[in-house]
């Protein structure tokens, strides 16, 4: 029993990638629209981003246009790209 434990242990403690289904969500403002429902988004970190539209949101004919405050949705392994989630 104590071997499957530290095993169990070591697993966890060496596992530093991040896990994938924690959602980062940041909020911005779209500060360009481009074609196929992408925008340019400027975070409030100051940083711009490349985001889409989320399937609700294109299912439920939500408008997005330049000005619009936004939150944006990243995965932990590219923050570069994200998913608008919601307009505020």
């Amino acid at each position: 029993m104590e071997e499957k434990d530290l095993k169990q242990n070591s697993q966890n403690e060496s596992s530093n990638q991040p896990n994938p289904k924690e959602k980062i969500v940041l909020k911005g403002k779209v500060s360009e629209a481009l074609p196929s429902a992408s925008f340019k988004v400027m975070l409030e970190t100051e940083h711009e981003i490349l985001a889409h539209l989320s399937g609700k949101m294109r299912m439920n004919y939500i408008k997005i246009v330049p000005g619009d405050e936004v939150e944006v949705e990243f995965s932990p392994y590219n923050l570069s790209r994200g998913r608008i989630i919601r307009r505020l």
